[in-house]
């Protein structure tokens, strides 16, 4: 679809939320057609994860935008869903990669939304695609567990805090899900969840820098726990690493139960995010280095500058890998 005045961020871009809304909208599509495609109980497919996505290039306000998706490997009750955004000028035809990612999906049945179903298994046209998909699912799987191990965390506010502090820049904001965030179960898109979580972590990332900021790339998003329409949920955002020239910004999504519901608040999603900071000419600028001030936040410092080397080491070797092709 054509990219309209009302999809842009501040500087005139794209939102990165927006991309991301169209990528899970392209997931859900192929993988509920997938899994109702033999005989059996109607289900929808629930978004379950998104692997890191990397945002290569800006997209344009009246450029259309190209969303390619498919399936690449079936489990017996997930899919893993490969999707590519493409941004068309359609006054130059010129074409360009804007982003790739990989969402996992589990389909729900329509008649017990707590009822997972099995998935018709793909055709593979080598042993080998097969191998390495059980291999990605395997990662993903135990990911999946270890992040839901450390999601205790909670953002509280702060008194009066200074400039470039985690207190000074961390965000919220609270949504009461309606019908229209909602699938035909009653629960909310996994793109809607994406697009709230990019919009706190885009404050985040201004608030810390007061300059313009895009999307630079999303860390794995892990949808835990689904989210109910009535609830409220709260999305939280705040500041744990900042490189010279990027910021790595943690979000989670808790859910309130608020009508006819006796469940108490629960953590439903979590992610990092990472923005890089642009001058009005575009060119990236120098981010504001994070002050730490308690033993968590140090913590969680040096965990996101491990991510960030272990990023950085990986793109380096992917370069390489490409020169030498």
């Amino acid at each position: 679809r054509i990219m309209r005045p009302d999809d842009a961020n501040i500087a005139g871009n794209v939102h990165g939320g927006t991309i991301l809304k169209m990528i899970e909208e392209a997931g859900a599509i192929i993988s509920t057609r997938h899994c109702n495609s033999q005989a059996g109980e109607p289900c929808v497919a629930a978004l379950a994860r998104v692997e890191r996505t990397d945002f290569l290039s800006p997209m344009c306000i009246g450029e259309v935008a190209n969303v390619s998706a498919e399936i690449t490997y079936t489990s017996r009750h997930s899919v893993e869903v490969q999707v590519n955004v493409m941004s068309e000028n359609i006054l130059t035809g010129a074409k360009k990669v804007t982003n790739k990612a990989t969402l996992w999906y589990v389909p729900l049945s329509l008649k017990n939304v707590n009822k997972v179903l099995e998935v018709p298994p793909i055709q593979y046209e080598r042993k080998e695609q097969e191998d390495e998909g059980k291999k990605r699912y395997e990662e993903q799987k135990l990911d999946r567990l270890e992040t839901k191990q450390r999601n205790g965390d909670v953002i509280l506010p702060v008194i009066n805090p200074e400039p470039h502090t985690v207190g000074y820049s961390q965000s919220s904001l609270i949504h009461l899900v309606g019908p229209s965030d909602c699938t035909l179960l009653g629960f909310v898109h996994g793109g809607v969840t994406m697009k709230l979580m990019d919009e706190v972590a885009g404050i985040v990332a201004a608030r810390h820098c007061k300059t313009n900021i895009v999307t630079a790339s999303v860390d794995a998003i892990n949808f835990h726990e689904k989210i109910k329409k009535g609830c409220v949920i709260t999305v939280s955002g705040r500041m744990t690493f900042t490189s010279n020239k990027s910021m790595e910004i943690e979000v989670f999504v808790d859910a309130d139960p608020f009508v006819d519901e006796p469940r108490e608040r629960y953590r439903a999603v979590s992610a990092f995010f990472t923005y890089v900071s642009l001058s009005k000419e575009g060119k990236p600028l120098p981010v504001p280095q994070l002050l730490t001030e308690t033993e968590d936040e140090k913590r969680r410092f040096e965990e996101g500058k491990g991510r960030y080397l272990q990023t950085k080491a990986k793109r380096q070797a992917q370069m390489q890998q490409a020169a030498q092709q």
